[in-house]
């Protein structure tokens, strides 16, 4: 098991400033099966010279105290990042959400943010300000926004979430918003960060990435 640094329960630390880092895990999701790139693993497709995982890990490492990838195949290629490789505990490619239970089964953070291996530009702050909407809102989850409609990979949740992660994925199921809707949940505004959202999907999306970089 990832470890941060012996966090508090959240209901001890009622303070809407991030905690320590150490009391925060996070999780890049990276095990899709990507059909729209043809099957090519995304989290390693370079984006101006770098992986695209690499960019979304050093937008994270001064968020989180731990952060793990979830993989479902190349493990010792993404291994070489440095950080822990997590396949998902549960079998046929549930998508986002089982990527989801396998960090919170590997880390012993009081939360867990998760976000997609595609997406570069991540705010500096989207931890943070997560985190700061959750607790005001007394809500064990949150969710990202942006002007126009919730990102639902793109969230924090405390780990009290994950019995109820359990049972939802062992009926079957695997829509996020469907699953977090049952809980308290609040939407973060992310909508003065236009680009934050911008995932690669395509060829195209990735030449257009590159240009907005420079």
């Amino acid at each position: 098991m990832v470890s941060g640094a012996g966090s508090p329960d959240a209901d001890d630390n009622p303070s809407t400033d991030i905690p320590s880092i150490d009391h925060v895990g996070a999780v890049i999701l990276a095990g899709g099966l990507a059909r729209r790139m043809e099957g090519r693993d995304k989290g390693l497709i370079e984006l101006s010279g770098k992986p695209m995982v690499q960019w979304v890990l050093e937008k994270l490492r001064p968020q989180a105290g731990s952060v793990v990838i979830n993989a479902n195949r190349n493990q010792q290629r993404y291994a070489a990042f440095g950080v822990p490789v997590i396949a998902d505990a549960l079998e046929g490619h549930l998508g986002p959400l089982a990527g989801l239970a396998a960090a919170l089964g590997e880390l012993d953070t009081d939360y867990v943010f998760m976000c997609p291996c595609d997406s570069p530009f991540i705010p500096a702050d989207m931890i943070s300000k997560l985190f700061q909407s959750l607790v005001s809102a007394g809500a064990t989850i949150a969710v990202a926004r942006d002007a126009d409609r919730v990102q639902p990979v793109f969230l924090l949740v405390h780990r009290r979430c994950e019995p109820s992660l359990q049972e939802f994925l062992s009926s079957g199921q695997r829509k996020i918003d469907r699953w977090f809707l049952q809980l308290d949940v609040v939407q973060t505004d992310f909508s003065d960060y236009p680009e934050a959202f911008r995932n690669i999907n395509t060829e195209e999306e990735r030449q257009s990435a590159e240009e907005l970089i420079g």
